[in-house]
């Protein structure tokens, strides 16, 4: 499942999974952020908690990611205790 956390001014959507355990027990949580454009999204999807860009499609600049990549990283903690909550509403 995968939960909504906020909105920017320019449309991207920060949204988190629950957290996903892999066949070799590890457990990992994608983070997403996405806008709308005029031909469907630009998506950037990281992974935690090794915080890789495992996509990224679209015309995000090279700020953009380097700023995302701040907010990822600074809200890891908080994005697992929401991904083990089940979201905001649990959390």
């Amino acid at each position: 499942m995968m939960h909504a956390l906020c909105k920017y001014a320019d449309g991207t959507e920060l949204v988190i999974s629950d957290i996903i355990k892999r066949d070799n027990g590890e457990e990992i949580i994608k983070v997403v952020l996405e806008r709308p454009t005029e031909n469907g999204f630009d998506t950037l999807l990281f992974e935690l908690p090794s915080y890789k860009i495992i996509e990224n499609d679209g015309n995000y600049t090279d700020e953009e990611i380097n700023l995302y990549k701040k907010v990822v990283e600074q809200g890891a903690a908080h994005f697992y205790e929401i991904a083990k909550e089940g979201g905001l509403q649990s959390a």
